[in-house]
């Protein structure tokens, strides 16, 4: 592969990954949640969405994947430690911290298919 079709890939990848996110927040939002962040960056990393439920802030990986236990799959302990590191950065700058429950979720968005969503993933 040459550099040229590797970037025209990567491209289409992150065009993909981006409309999954949005497909899952519009997801979330009808299910009554408030979404706070979208592709929250940190120097820890970033967490796709950051959605909040009263006192309760749900830290959510996002796949776009065909099988919904590739998704799953795809959220190895690696991408795990990186978005609890992140979540503690977004935490600590919050008013009142310490009132704020959190949850880990993955949602699996599949084409043509309504979105596969795990509370409490990790």
């Amino acid at each position: 592969m040459n550099d040229r079709s590797a970037i025209k890939a990567r491209r289409k990848a992150n065009l993909k990954g981006h409309f999954a996110e949005y497909v899952a927040a519009a997801y979330l939002t009808l299910k009554g949640y408030r979404i706070a962040n979208l592709r929250y960056k940190t120097k820890s990393g970033e967490i796709d969405i950051i959605a909040r439920k009263r006192d309760l802030a749900i830290f959510i990986e996002v796949k776009a994947r065909a099988d919904v236990q590739k998704g799953v799959d795809a959220v190895s302990y690696q991408s795990q430690s990186r978005i609890k590191n992140a979540s503690d950065l977004w935490l600590a700058k919050q008013k009142n911290p310490h009132l704020i429950s959190q949850r880990y979720d993955i949602i699996v968005i599949r084409p043509w298919q309504l979105p596969v969503h795990f509370l409490d993933a990790f």
